[in-house]
């Protein structure tokens, strides 16, 4: 099966989920895609840590679906779909499916993190790869996951199954491990999950990034690897390095919470996040803004009302 690579190259954003009060906000989901939708972004990562899918119940994150399914455009779309069993997170994968989503992504079980080990996680993948009609992805996000990594070895070995169509890692040490050990004539695109390390992965092989500053400040992250394809090395590094400090005074400091206080401040709705999270103090606010200014963004008038 050919996933066509074309398709996961670019940069995604993982998009928020709004709240009003304590119920998803689905006019300002709406609104934010519209915004999203006429970028350069590749794709939209739906109901993935940034859009605070553990959070949401069955019934909320189908309302989010159906969202995208008529907002996207023409923009390819990845699902969040991990649950704790394969019976589950292929439940929930025949129903991506079968709105028409590209993609299903799966995180790594991990309540038993000391039983995910190579042959769990392998049969894992196998078995919810074989029961759907969507190509999966693998995600290696241990700081989501109670420290459960996907290991080389064995995504090596899942990188030659026809209906696995790449992984995103979003771990503390980046990708480069994973891009060592694959062939690079299989059918399987790596994709960097963060800001930090989207440009130093590109040169060694990436497809693209699911970059939480995407929701931002999405045609800066485009443009970051649009400069690499097109061999613009050094404007590429110097607008990276800008989103790099960006992103560790947004996401890197505060999460979800921060990226979803930025988004007000540049015009998006993101609002606060949903309780436990808590919203960034007013007056981090104003260093998310600071940073935003001084790294030659503009920001609108139109943040919240504090």
């Amino acid at each position: 099966m050919d996933h066509n690579k074309q398709k996961l190259s670019g940069v995604f954003a993982p998009v928020v989920t709004p709240f009003v009060g304590d119920v998803p906000d689905l006019d300002a989901l709406t609104y934010d895609l519209t915004q999203l939708r006429k970028t350069n972004l590749k794709g939209f990562f739906a109901l993935g840590s940034n859009g605070e899918y553990k959070s949401l119940s069955d019934e909320e994150q189908l309302l989010v679906l159906e969202v995208f399914a008529q907002e996207k455009g023409n923009k390819v779309v990845m699902v969040g779909a991990g649950c704790e069993s394969t019976k589950e997170t292929i439940e929930k994968a025949h129903v991506i499916a079968q709105m028409g989503f590209d993609y299903v992504s799966v995180l790594t079980p991990h309540y038993f993190a000391k039983q995910m080990d190579h042959p769990t996680l392998l049969r894992y993948y196998e078995r919810i790869a074989e029961s759907i009609s969507v190509p999966v992805l693998l995600y290696n996000a241990p700081q989501f996951a109670g420290g459960v990594m996907i290991p080389p070895k064995t995504v090596v070995e899942l990188s030659k199954h026809p209906n696995i169509a790449g992984i995103k890692d979003s771990s503390a040490a980046g990708p480069a491990r994973f891009i060592a050990e694959i062939d690079p004539d299989e059918d399987f695109s790596v994709l960097a999950g963060s800001m930090s390390f989207l440009y130093s992965s590109l040169h060694i092989g990436a497809a693209g990034g699911v970059i939480s500053l995407a929701n931002v400040l999405p045609e800066a992250c485009a443009e970051v690897y649009e400069l690499y394809t097109q061999g613009q090395y050094e404007r590429a590094r110097e607008l990276s390095a800008g989103l790099v400090r960006l992103n560790q005074s947004i996401s890197g400091t505060w999460g979800v919470a921060g990226v979803k206080a930025a988004m007000d401040l540049v015009g998006l709705r993101g609002g606060r996040p949903r309780e436990p999270l808590m919203p960034v103090p007013d007056e981090a606010v104003g260093h998310i803004r600071q940073a935003l200014v001084n790294e030659g963004f503009v920001v609108s008038g139109m943040e919240r009302d504090l």
